[in-house]
């Protein structure tokens, strides 16, 4: 059997993808889907820490370790670290998952809480149960992480919590959409047998970008036929909410465990479907 055609979507770490894919038996096409687009006027950041300074935040959930580490190199053009530290260790403080403990630790700031794989938002939500944080009155930060979490957003509100969405970055399409547009015409004529998805946004930015070309339903028909393997719940989740279907998710959500786990799925499937 020839190698599996593999199409990723990210952007971030594309070498690593790519090595990943080629050491792992496919042949890959590795676009760039999406760009991290920073705030031209981070008002909603600054906005965060006068309300922290005053003692206005009683709690601080970091989705990103990425969004933590921008918040803070934002928040010190104005204010010293010395003192956004203190204000902050005088708050409960949640991670959503493992890549925001290095950044607080490195800017001395203390965890309370850590929300357990696979890491959204329900998992936030279990995890302030299980510790016993009413939700009832806090007055709560969420600093997020290119979109907002509208799902996880309305479950605090219903719960009487005092919701601030601090955004620091939001994503955009590439600047240049030729090789996305190039992607999604070779998923139609039959040339990717696998998709790998690295994040929720992935996703939405190829449909955008099919249904500008005017490719929409011929892509999804395509896609249709293709396995895709998708990082985690969060992205799976929206895969499905974009009408889309989920192959497998990895025993873990690491780069190396997709491409690896999704490469053996499709083989075996393969191998299944040609007795």
């Amino acid at each position: 059997m020839s190698a599996p055609r593999v199409l990723s979507l990210e952007s971030r770490r594309q070498p690593e993808m790519t090595s990943l894919i080629e050491r792992f038996g496919g042949v890959p096409t590795v676009v760039h889907s999406m760009r991290e687009i920073p705030l031209e006027e981070n008002t909603s950041a600054f906005e965060f820490a006068a309300a922290l300074l005053a003692g206005d935040i009683d709690f601080v959930l970091f989705m990103t370790g990425v969004g933590a580490r921008a918040l803070f190199e934002t928040l010190q053009l104005r204010y010293p670290m010395a003192e956004l530290q203190e204000a902050l260790n005088r708050c409960q403080i949640m991670v959503r998952g493992p890549k925001p403990v290095p950044v607080l630790k490195e800017f001395g700031i203390h965890i309370d809480l850590r929300a357990p794989e696979p890491n959204t938002w329900r998992e936030v939500l279990q995890e302030l149960e299980r510790a016993g944080v009413s939700a009832k009155g806090l007055r709560m930060a969420i600093q997020e992480y290119g979109a907002t979490n509208t799902e996880l957003v309305a479950e605090l509100a219903a719960r009487g919590a005092l919701v601030r969405c601090v955004q620091i970055y939001r994503w955009a399409l590439p600047e240049d959409v030729k090789p996305l547009e190039e992607a999604i015409r070779q998923t139609i004529s039959g040339d990717v047998d696998v998709l790998l998805c690295t994040s929720a946004q992935q996703i939405v930015h190829l449909l955008e970008v099919a249904s500008r070309l005017g490719l929409e339903s011929e892509f999804r028909s395509a896609v249709g036929r293709c396995f895709i393997g998708s990082i985690g719940p969060t992205a799976s989740e929206r895969l499905r909410e974009c009408g889309l279907h989920v192959s497998m998710e990895p025993s873990h959500p690491k780069m190396p465990q997709l491409v690896r786990e999704s490469l053996q799925a499709f083989e075996q499937q393969r191998a299944g479907a040609s007795r």
